[in-house]
């Protein structure tokens, strides 16, 4: 159980990490990107292991990723992912605009132990193109 100092201290860095945030997007150093990241060696991945992964992020709360058979918001869902799920990431390609209306049409073919299909990108923390494109092929 937390104290009310310790409670008084963590309600002070969460205000000051939020303001530090508003400020920042203020300035127009946070914009509306793909997720700031990289594919990055999956977890558990032993050395040489050439597999690249990237964690499900900006799901709104309640919500999920839902993981389709091709890179369409038509096409049959395979399974749902929430925020911090670790997917495999195998190849791009491109498709459908992102649910949020950003435009960003890069769909990433992945996987996990259990199944695999086509993800919008926008929501994988990848980096976008310029930084996932010399490591991941296109499908």
């Amino acid at each position: 159980m937390l104290t009310s100092r310790q409670l008084r201290s963590r309600k002070g860095s969460a205000a000051v990490a939020g303001a530090a945030t508003v400020l920042l997007a203020g300035a127009g150093l946070l914009a509306a990107t793909p997720a700031q990241a990289a594919p990055r060696p999956c977890p558990g991945a032993g050395p040489g292991d050439p597999a690249r992964c990237a964690q499900v992020t900006g799901i709104d709360p309640g919500s999920a990723l839902v993981m389709r058979t091709a890179p369409n918001y038509g096409a049959t869902p395979v399974a749902r992912w929430g925020n911090g799920q670790w997917l495999e990431v195998n190849c791009w390609t491109t498709g459908d605009p992102d649910a949020d209306g950003n435009g960003y049409r890069y769909w990433m073919k992945v996987s996990t132990g259990s199944s695999s299909g086509y993800v919008n990108d926008w929501y994988l923390d990848t980096g976008g193109p310029s930084t996932w494109k010399p490591l991941i092929h296109q499908c």
